[in-house]
Protein backbone atom coordinates (compact mmCIF):
# COMPACT_ATOMS: atom_id res chain seq x y z
CA UNK A 1 0.00 0.00 0.00
CA UNK A 2 0.94 3.34 -0.08
CA UNK A 3 1.06 5.06 3.12
CA UNK A 4 1.79 8.33 3.98
CA UNK A 5 2.91 8.79 7.62
CA UNK A 6 2.66 12.40 9.69
CA UNK A 7 5.70 12.71 12.57
CA UNK A 8 7.98 10.14 10.92
CA UNK A 9 10.60 11.92 13.49
CA UNK A 10 9.08 10.99 16.50
CA UNK A 11 10.05 7.84 18.39
CA UNK A 12 6.54 6.13 17.42
CA UNK A 13 6.65 7.60 13.93
CA UNK A 14 9.88 6.15 13.38
CA UNK A 15 8.66 2.97 14.64
CA UNK A 16 5.95 2.69 12.20
CA UNK A 17 8.14 3.49 9.59
CA UNK A 18 10.46 0.90 10.07
CA UNK A 19 8.19 -1.85 10.55
CA UNK A 20 6.48 -0.10 7.18
CA UNK A 21 9.60 -0.61 5.08
CA UNK A 22 9.88 -4.08 6.45
CA UNK A 23 6.58 -4.82 5.09
CA UNK A 24 7.06 -3.47 2.01
CA UNK A 25 5.18 -0.49 1.70
CA UNK A 26 5.70 2.59 -0.16
CA UNK A 27 6.11 5.49 2.17
CA UNK A 28 5.95 9.02 2.36
CA UNK A 29 7.42 10.06 6.01
CA UNK A 30 6.60 13.56 5.90
CA UNK A 31 7.30 16.06 9.44
CA UNK A 32 8.11 19.49 10.19
CA UNK A 33 12.21 18.90 9.95
CA UNK A 34 13.45 15.51 8.07
CA UNK A 35 16.75 16.49 7.89
CA UNK A 36 17.69 14.19 10.19
CA UNK A 37 16.10 11.01 8.63
CA UNK A 38 17.91 8.39 6.91
CA UNK A 39 17.13 7.99 3.42
CA UNK A 40 15.62 4.30 3.03
CA UNK A 41 14.06 2.33 -0.30
CA UNK A 42 10.58 2.83 -0.72
CA UNK A 43 11.11 6.19 1.59
CA UNK A 44 10.29 9.61 0.23
CA UNK A 45 10.38 12.27 2.71
CA UNK A 46 8.45 15.95 2.71
CA UNK A 47 8.51 18.68 5.24
CA UNK A 48 5.41 19.94 6.32
CA UNK A 49 3.13 20.94 9.89
CA UNK A 50 0.63 19.01 10.05
CA UNK A 51 -1.51 21.93 11.39
CA UNK A 52 -1.35 23.52 7.62
CA UNK A 53 -4.01 22.16 5.91
CA UNK A 54 -4.01 23.63 2.94
CA UNK A 55 -0.46 23.07 2.77
CA UNK A 56 -0.53 19.41 4.23
CA UNK A 57 -3.29 18.13 1.84
CA UNK A 58 -1.34 17.81 -1.70
CA UNK A 59 1.12 16.08 0.09
CA UNK A 60 -1.59 13.06 1.34
CA UNK A 61 -3.38 13.20 -2.34
CA UNK A 62 -2.63 9.59 -3.27
CA UNK A 63 -2.06 7.47 -0.80
CA UNK A 64 -4.24 4.49 0.52
CA UNK A 65 -3.84 5.51 4.21
CA UNK A 66 -2.57 8.39 5.96
CA UNK A 67 -1.56 7.57 9.74
CA UNK A 68 -1.14 10.64 12.48
CA UNK A 69 1.74 9.92 14.78
CA UNK A 70 1.74 13.47 16.09
CA UNK A 71 2.00 14.91 19.36
CA UNK A 72 -1.53 15.67 20.74
CA UNK A 73 -0.63 18.61 22.72
CA UNK A 74 0.72 20.61 19.54
CA UNK A 75 -2.01 19.13 16.54
CA UNK A 76 -5.17 20.89 15.22
CA UNK A 77 -7.47 17.38 14.75
CA UNK A 78 -9.62 19.55 12.85
CA UNK A 79 -6.40 20.52 10.48
CA UNK A 80 -5.17 17.02 10.21
CA UNK A 81 -8.89 15.31 9.27
CA UNK A 82 -9.95 18.32 7.19
CA UNK A 83 -5.91 17.87 4.67
CA UNK A 84 -7.35 13.81 4.97
CA UNK A 85 -10.49 14.32 3.25
CA UNK A 86 -9.55 17.43 1.48
CA UNK A 87 -6.74 15.09 -0.14
CA UNK A 88 -9.08 12.40 -0.92
CA UNK A 89 -7.56 9.94 0.86
CA UNK A 90 -9.87 7.15 1.67
CA UNK A 91 -8.60 6.38 5.56
CA UNK A 92 -7.11 7.88 8.65
CA UNK A 93 -5.41 5.92 11.39
CA UNK A 94 -4.28 7.49 14.70
CA UNK A 95 -1.36 6.79 16.95
CA UNK A 96 -3.89 7.32 20.22
CA UNK A 97 -2.82 7.77 23.85
CA UNK A 98 -3.63 5.98 26.98
CA UNK A 99 -5.02 8.46 28.77
CA UNK A 100 -8.49 8.42 27.40
CA UNK A 101 -8.84 4.57 28.18
CA UNK A 102 -11.50 3.37 31.31
CA UNK A 103 -9.69 2.40 34.39
CA UNK A 104 -13.15 1.99 36.07
CA UNK A 105 -16.47 2.36 35.02
CA UNK A 106 -16.59 5.42 34.26
CA UNK A 107 -13.56 6.88 35.14
CA UNK A 108 -10.44 6.98 32.50
CA UNK A 109 -6.78 6.85 32.96
CA UNK A 110 -6.49 10.89 32.80
CA UNK A 111 -8.69 11.15 35.60
CA UNK A 112 -7.10 8.59 38.21
CA UNK A 113 -5.12 10.91 40.88
CA UNK A 114 -2.11 9.11 39.84
CA UNK A 115 -1.92 10.32 36.22
CA UNK A 116 1.48 12.15 36.11
CA UNK A 117 0.81 16.49 35.69
CA UNK A 118 3.12 16.31 32.94
CA UNK A 119 1.41 14.04 30.60
CA UNK A 120 -1.92 15.83 30.85
CA UNK A 121 -1.80 18.52 27.93
CA UNK A 122 -1.36 15.19 25.20
CA UNK A 123 -3.56 13.43 27.27
CA UNK A 124 -5.77 16.05 26.97
CA UNK A 125 -5.16 16.31 23.41
CA UNK A 126 -5.43 12.50 22.39
CA UNK A 127 -9.30 13.01 23.94
CA UNK A 128 -10.10 15.63 22.05
CA UNK A 129 -8.60 14.26 18.74
CA UNK A 130 -11.04 11.34 19.71
CA UNK A 131 -13.42 13.31 20.15
CA UNK A 132 -13.86 14.74 16.63
CA UNK A 133 -12.87 11.35 15.20
CA UNK A 134 -15.95 10.21 16.80
CA UNK A 135 -18.05 13.54 15.12
CA UNK A 136 -16.53 12.62 11.82
CA UNK A 137 -19.58 11.15 9.42
CA UNK A 138 -17.18 10.19 5.81
CA UNK A 139 -13.76 9.21 7.24
CA UNK A 140 -12.75 5.86 7.61
CA UNK A 141 -10.45 6.01 10.73
CA UNK A 142 -9.13 3.93 13.28
CA UNK A 143 -7.58 5.13 16.61
CA UNK A 144 -5.23 2.63 18.82
CA UNK A 145 -4.45 3.82 22.42
CA UNK A 146 -1.31 1.73 23.70
CA UNK A 147 -0.59 0.89 27.33
CA UNK A 148 0.22 2.79 29.81
CA UNK A 149 3.66 2.25 29.82
CA UNK A 150 4.87 3.26 26.50
CA UNK A 151 8.52 3.01 25.44
CA UNK A 152 11.04 1.82 22.98
CA UNK A 153 11.96 -1.79 23.73
CA UNK A 154 11.73 -4.99 22.40
CA UNK A 155 10.13 -6.44 18.91
CA UNK A 156 8.16 -9.79 19.87
CA UNK A 157 5.61 -9.69 17.91
CA UNK A 158 3.27 -10.59 21.46
CA UNK A 159 0.78 -8.20 22.00
CA UNK A 160 -3.13 -8.42 22.64
CA UNK A 161 -5.80 -6.34 22.27
CA UNK A 162 -9.07 -4.79 24.01
CA UNK A 163 -11.83 -2.05 23.29
CA UNK A 164 -11.92 1.38 25.68
CA UNK A 165 -10.35 -0.33 28.70
CA UNK A 166 -6.48 -0.12 30.03
CA UNK A 167 -4.90 -3.25 29.23
CA UNK A 168 -3.10 -5.13 32.49
CA UNK A 169 -1.18 -7.88 32.47
CA UNK A 170 -1.42 -11.38 35.06
CA UNK A 171 1.38 -8.94 37.44
CA UNK A 172 -0.89 -5.99 37.32
CA UNK A 173 1.15 -4.05 34.73
CA UNK A 174 0.35 -1.77 31.62
CA UNK A 175 2.89 -1.65 29.13
CA UNK A 176 3.62 -2.06 25.73
CA UNK A 177 7.29 -1.58 23.46
CA UNK A 178 6.87 0.99 20.90
CA UNK A 179 7.99 -2.00 18.45
CA UNK A 180 5.58 -3.97 19.42
CA UNK A 181 2.83 -1.49 19.32
CA UNK A 182 4.11 -0.54 15.70
CA UNK A 183 3.42 -4.36 14.68
CA UNK A 184 -0.37 -4.65 16.16
CA UNK A 185 -0.63 -1.32 14.09
CA UNK A 186 0.15 -2.06 10.43
CA UNK A 187 -1.46 -5.27 11.33
CA UNK A 188 -4.70 -3.10 11.74
CA UNK A 189 -3.51 -0.96 8.72
CA UNK A 190 -2.94 -4.54 6.28
CA UNK A 191 -6.05 -6.14 7.78
CA UNK A 192 -8.71 -3.65 9.21
CA UNK A 193 -11.03 -5.32 12.32
CA UNK A 194 -11.93 -1.72 13.65
CA UNK A 195 -12.76 0.91 10.93
CA UNK A 196 -14.60 3.87 12.84
CA UNK A 197 -13.51 2.57 16.36
CA UNK A 198 -10.91 3.01 19.12
CA UNK A 199 -9.22 0.09 20.52
CA UNK A 200 -6.33 -0.45 22.67
CA UNK A 201 -3.26 -2.78 22.64
CA UNK A 202 -0.74 -4.08 25.42
CA UNK A 203 0.49 -7.28 26.97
Amino acid sequence: MKIALLGISGRVGSRLAEELLKRGHTLTGIARNVANIEEKPGLCLKEADANQSEALAPLLAGHDVVISSTNFAFTDPLAVIGAVKKAGAPRLMVVGGAGSLEVAPGMMLLDSPEFPDAYKPEAIGGIEFLKALNSEKELDWTFLSPAAEFDPGERTGRYRLGSDQLLIDAQGRSWISMEDYAIAFVDELEEPKHSRQRFAVGY
